[in-house]
């Protein structure tokens, strides 16, 4: 794969005992090192006109003034320091560079994975929360609508918690398709099944709020059936994974039970997607706590493209997950075939 990476996202240090540490992105190259076939890319940063075509602009000066005047606590979770703003240029802009070259073919050993931070996939139209000020994969989205032949754009958030950010800023549009797959309950609280979108939106959100204990096979048949037939449906142009590596079952923050190699089963899944609905394909980093798992669970989405299979779960779907994707299918009027 080519990986979106640039120092300046090393910069935004919140503090010793904050989860979204720069040591994250120091772990995933440390173990990328060992791998075949990487290779890094340093995108272009961008500016407020190009973040404001998913936030209020007044929001975004109101943050690089924060950070020149040496930031602090925005909110209880989310920190920023004078060289925060500099950094959230950076992610955003290395999320727009995966979209551009995934839209400019790459893809297969070459499909692009941007790993930026500060993470973005809370951040809503006009404020910073859960450790996002901008947000990277709706900047990437609108980017691709503005300045490519692109009419409809797909992202899917396996994060596990909600990206209420993304659902926030596409909540009312048709151009943007909505899939979330987290934990029910979790932070921040949103991601309903009801949750669908509104006015010319409606029907472009999706949520499955997965129970805390869910396994891969759950978790997989969440993606292989109602995603997956929504996706399809769709017909995206551009295909964005908001790639949150915080379901694994050794996460601190979490209560989802993914192994490691889940992410390759996703990874595999959603490719397969893409092809068949002929759209280009994108990852960018959201959050992963646990610097071992973040960094073993991007090298194994890596391994996916580079020729690895992965491994198929054991077990039968659960009938708790059965009838979550029933509500889901009933939601957004799918048909599909559960046991």
């Amino acid at each position: 794969m080519q990986f979106g990476y640039s120092e300046v996202c090393l910069a935004h240090d919140p503090g010793a005992r904050h989860p979204e540490a720069p040591d994250r992105l120091r772990a995933i190259r440390e173990r990328l090192k060992r791998k075949h076939g990487v290779e890094y890319v340093e995108g272009d940063p961008v500016g407020i006109d190009v973040m404001d075509g998913v936030h209020e602009r007044d929001y975004l000066e109101s943050v690089r003034e924060f950070c020149a005047d040496g930031g602090g606590n925005w909110d209880p979770d989310t920190t920023a320091v004078e060289e925060t703003w500099d950094a959230v240029r950076h992610s955003a802009g290395l999320a727009c560079w995966a979209a551009e070259a995934a839209l400019d073919g790459a893809d297969g050993r070459k499909t692009p994975f941007s790993i930026g931070r500060p993470p973005g996939h809370h951040a809503v139209y006009d404020d910073a929360m859960g450790f996002c000020f901008a947000n990277n994969v709706a900047v990437a989205a609108q980017y691709a609508l503005e300045t490519r032949d692109v009419d409809r754009v797909a992202i899917v958030d396996w994060d596990v918690h909600h990206g209420n950010g993304t659902q926030d800023i596409f909540y009312d549009r048709e151009d943007v398709f909505f899939a979330s797959i987290h934990e029910e309950g979790l932070y921040p609280g949103t991601g309903q099944v009801e949750e669908t979108g509104e006015g010319d939106g409606e029907g472009t959100t999706m949520n499955v709020p997965m129970p805390a204990g869910t396994d891969d096979r759950d978790y997989l048949d969440a993606v292989e059936g109602p995603v997956s037939s929504a996706l399809e449906a769709y017909d995206p142009d551009l295909l964005l994974v908001s790639a949150g590596f915080d379901a694994h079952r050794h996460d601190p923050i979490s209560r989802i039970r993914l192994s490691t190699e889940a992410y390759a089963l996703l990874t595999d899944r959603l490719r397969g997607v893409a092809d068949r609905t002929d759209a280009a394909l994108a990852f960018v980093l959201e959050g992963g706590y646990s610097l071992d798992v973040l960094a073993d669970s991007v090298a194994l989405v890596h391994e996916t493209f580079d020729g690895r299979e992965p491994i198929e779960p054991d077990g039968d779907r659960s009938q708790e997950a059965v009838e979550l994707f029933e509500r889901v299918a009933d939601a957004h009027d799918l048909e599909l075939e559960l046991d």
